[in-house]
């Protein structure tokens, strides 16, 4: 899932297949590096660590290289080389262009980069393949394929979780540059953190270590498909944190240590990563199992009939009376149907909401923000695996605690604080009768299952990456093959839009179109979001930044993808919403009928 997203981008901009460069010599290479590399005692040293190490084996060299010159380097990187922001569901950095052709410039091309030329070169010998091999017992690796791309992360850039799974890789690196002579300070972010898993493939929502990079520090892992999860810790400070990222592949045709048909063995591991996971979805949590509406319940939902003075006076208990006036909500029901997606601003009424905010804003500004599983208490639960989604919720069905697959958080009942309560007494409104003959008004459509979910998602941790609804939404021929969805935006902060709406601190909602097979891309692969791509704009249907007292209702056929953007640890509070979803029928026909 996470993988293929990050393929397109090697794909089109590090990975390249040509011949070894052979200008320097054994000497000059071995020169690169500083001389401690060459000892086989210090090989041996970061061999036996590397073999000691979790949660999967990776290594980490301080002072790899030459250091005069990775210091021309990074000034070479800083003054000729050019980035570019890049920005998806999994990621924000700034990037370099395509490195594959360093080695066939011309000399007047390559004087500007002689040092990174020397660096590449230097990485990618014989000489430095063996040290990897042998430290990391990984076997062979190719100097034909070479893939690497230089990277910037500065405040708000990150990488989320993934296991580098993709094609042919054998090994990760990277190579820090951050300024040299100061120390990179754990309060700046930017650590690599290694998570464990709870079986093959499904990662553990907290990572287990992490590490701090230094100026001419590598650190460096086999790739393992389904286990080497790792991410990129978000940037804090305005502070420039250069690497060097890429991956030694397995040898090619014609090399030492080929091997007939393993590259396609590699290269099918995604897609079978992604067979797999759906025999993995017993690890995913929360299920969002749309429930079927009792018989009573339908009934009372499929007369066309105006809204009975105590249906409308319970609704007033909650929503704003403005539209409970018929006139207004027909012309809700006219823009509706007309677009499929509707926004309204202000949905709650006054009273309830300004409890709400309050409750909301006391729980930000005085209680600690729960940071790992362990400190997320009931009646909260955390949404894993994190290379799929990361955030709080709660399920307005359950008031015990069940269905806790994986959440690694302590699930006795606690005291609900004023908030939870306020949240939890909403989503049962939204789940109650009333307010689905509300909506089926204003919609058009029939409610006929449903899924109720409060959801916070902290600043610094929460995300959902980009997927799909199930390929058949409908479960009989009744049904529409569409889901009818609401997010009521309920973000404090997001009172002051200026807080949100450039979109800088994330918690964004978007909605874009599936790439078609016409890309040469699975229709069935839950996501790859494209942006910065030209056209990609056509693609992006709807982008709901944080917003305080919304309601977002639209119809999503299962070519929608959706995603959370990751929440900033710099956003000044939570992204808090309650996030509805149903099966519905039309009611179209039988009116027609």
């Amino acid at each position: 899932m996470v993988e293929k997203r990050l393929a397109e981008q090697d794909e089109v901009e590090t990975c390249f297949l040509k011949k070894a460069n052979t200008t320097f010599t054994k000497e000059d290479i071995r020169s690169f590096f500083n001389e401690q590399i060459w000892r086989s005692e210090f090989q041996d040293k970061v061999q036996k660590s590397i073999a000691n190490s979790g949660p999967y084996n990776w290594g980490t060299i301080k002072e790899l290289m030459d250091d005069t010159l990775l210091r021309q380097v990074r000034k070479e990187v800083l003054s000729e080389i050019a980035f570019t922001k890049k920005e998806t569901d999994i990621y924000k950095v700034y990037q370099s262009g395509d490195l594959a052709n360093l080695s066939g410039l011309d000399w007047d091309d390559l004087s500007r980069l002689p040092s990174l030329h020397k660096l590449r070169a230097a990485i990618y010998s014989q000489e430095f393949r063996d040290v990897i091999s042998k430290v990391t017992g990984c076997g062979k690796l190719s100097g034909l394929k070479t893939d690497m791309s230089i990277n910037s992360y500065t405040k708000g850039c990150h990488l989320l979780t993934h296991d580098d799974v993709i094609g042919s890789r054998r090994v990760s690196f990277i190579l820090y540059l951050p300024e040299p002579d100061k120390v990179w300070k754990p309060e700046y972010g930017g650590a690599l953190r290694l998570f464990p898993s709870v079986v093959p493939n499904v990662p553990h929502t907290d990572y287990e270590c992490k590490l701090v990079p230094q100026f001419n520090q590598i650190a460096f892992f086999t790739v393992q498909p389904g286990l080497s999860f790792h991410d990129v810790e978000e940037v804090r400070v305005d502070k420039h944190r250069l690497s060097i990222q890429g991956w030694f592949h397995i040898p090619q045709k014609g090399e030492d240590g080929f091997i007939e048909g393993e590259q396609e063995k590699t290269e099918s591991m995604s897609t079978l990563n992604q067979l797999q996971s759906k025999e993995l979805q017993e690890f995913d949590a929360p299920k969002c199992t749309r429930k079927d509406l009792p018989r009573e319940e339908l009934s009372m939902l499929e007369p066309s009939k105006p809204l009975t003075e105590a249906e409308t006076q319970f609704l007033k208990k909650y929503l704003n009376p403005i539209f409970l006036e018929q006139e207004v909500y027909k012309k809700l029901a006219d823009r509706f149907i007309k677009e499929s997606y509707l926004e309204v601003q202000s949905i709650l009424n006054d009273s309830f909401a300004s409890t709400l905010k309050e409750s909301l804003r006391d729980v930000e500004i005085n209680e600690p923000t729960p940071q790992r599983s362990t400190d997320v208490k009931a009646p909260w639960k955390i949404a894993v695996p994190p290379h799929k989604q990361r955030f709080m919720y709660i399920e307005h069905t359950s008031n015990d605690v069940n269905n806790n697959n994986n959440n690694n958080n302590t699930v006795e009942k606690s005291p609900a604080s004023i908030a939870d309560s306020k949240l939890c007494e909403l989503a049962k409104f939204l789940a109650s009768v009333e307010f689905k003959r509300w909506l089926r008004i204003v919609t058009d459509l029939i409610p006929t299952s449903e899924n109720v979910l409060v959801r916070r998602f902290r600043p610094g941790n929460d995300f959902i990456l980009a997927t799909t609804t199930e390929p058949q939404v409908a479960r009989s021929p009744e049904e529409e093959n569409v889901l009818l969805e609401a997010t009521l935006n309920l973000t404090p902060t997001a009172s002051n839009p200026k807080n949100w709406e450039s979109g800088e601190f994330g918690g964004y909602e978007l909605c874009m179109v599936q790439p078609s097979s016409d890309d040469g891309l699975e229709q069935d692969d839950p996501a790859i979001y494209r942006s910065n791509k030209e056209g990609d704009e056509d693609s992006v249907l709807h982008t709901n930044q944080c917003k305080w007292n919304s309601l977002i209702l639209m119809v999503r056929d299962p070519s929608v993808l959706k995603f959370i953007k990751y929440v900033s640890i710099n956003a000044k509070g939570s992204r808090w919403d309650i996030d509805c979803s149903w099966n519905v029928r039309s009611m179209g026909d039988e009116e027609d009928d």
